[in-house]
């Protein structure tokens, strides 16, 4: 018999941060815990970017689910239980957890994923004034890699600012769907002059069927366009990427599907995060190991981390210890 706890938790974010849609304050996550008596699996979730009140929602989720949870239920049996989204996520997540520490072997070994040393991750600069985002970039300039939050105007503006303070950096854009069709193709050919190597989502999920017929010179990737596997078909025809993340794809075990099935068909892989602590990134460096970018900056941009938590080294996350996650 297992057992189950469920805790909401607040993290202050570093200032503000703002993308296209929104400006946020705070990280509201929840946190699942199962455990064996002797062993405890952890799994955290953002169920929703702004509105603390979605924390109730799928606290009330999991806890439909305590009696299948505490009587062993498998991580296949929840993915049928469940649809895609954060609950199933902290569940997954904390199953993966507790089968790693049970067996004496790391979550990716069980995963059978090869991940053996720090990955690369993307710094984000949120969505601000040319002077701040500039000021953001000379700080960060010795990033590897920096990812800039745009909106639906002054991009080039934008990019040039972070560009002249971040000269070496490898750049990526991302519009969070503030975009028309139109303003992409006229953007496209100068962001790729200024050495921007991804734009990712930038139109409307549900509405960028336009996207078939883009032929620009920076490769898009799909976000708030790809859930999970059902989205494939579609994202198949509009982009070059997609941003995994396991909120959306409801965990680790259907984020592998996806990944598997994704680049079975062509598509390459980001692997992306919400602003969560270390223990909502550990498990989304599984997929990093299979992606081409990896955005897993999240502890980075709150106010401090939990305890214990991963360690970033300059553009590099470390793998998580054992005490940690998986």
């Amino acid at each position: 018999m297992l057992s189950l706890v469920i805790k909401k938790e607040t993290w202050s974010l570093k200032g503000s941060f703002t993308i296209s849609r929104l400006t946020m304050y705070e990280s509201y996550v929840l946190v699942v815990e199962i455990s064996d008596g002797i062993q405890v699996g952890r799994g955290e979730c953002e169920p929703h970017e702004s509105d603390p009140s979605c924390m109730n929602v799928v606290e009330s989720i999991i806890e439909d689910l305590r009696s299948k949870i505490e009587n062993g239920i498998t991580r296949s049996e929840l993915n049928a239980l469940l649809p895609a989204g954060p609950a199933r996520n902290a569940i997954d997540c904390a199953l993966w957890d507790l089968e790693a520490k049970q067996s004496g072997k790391r979550a990716w070994e069980l995963a059978e994923v090869d991940l053996n040393s720090p990955l690369v991750t993307a710094y984000t600069i949120c969505l601000e004034s040319a002077e701040q985002m500039a000021a953001k970039a000379l700080k960060h300039k010795h990033r590897k890699l920096l990812k800039l939050k745009l909106g639906a105007e002054n991009s080039i503006q934008l990019v040039k600012a972070v560009r002249q303070q971040a000269p070496d950096t490898c750049l990526i854009v991302d519009a969070n769907e503030a975009w028309t069709f139109e303003q992409l193709n006229e953007l496209a050919p100068p962001l790729a002059e200024l050495g921007v190597a991804l734009i990712e989502q930038p139109m409307p999920a549900g509405k960028d069927q336009e996207l078939e017929h883009y032929t620009g010179p920076v490769p898009l990737c799909a976000d708030e366009s790809c859930l999970d596997r059902k989205s494939l078909q579609d994202v198949n025809k509009r982009y070059e990427f997609i941003n995994i993340k396991l909120d959306k794809t409801g965990g680790l075990t259907e984020a592998l599907l996806l990944a598997d099935e994704a680049k079975r068909i062509g598509l390459r892989l980001m692997v992306g995060c919400m602003t969560g602590t270390s223990l909502a990134m550990a498990p989304a460096m599984i997929i990093g190991a299979m992606a081409e970018f990896c955005d897993l900056d999240g502890p980075l941009l709150l106010e401090k981390d939990r305890i214990p938590g991963l360690v970033y080294e300059n553009s590099l996350v470390c793998l998580p210890e054992v005490a940690m996650w998986g």
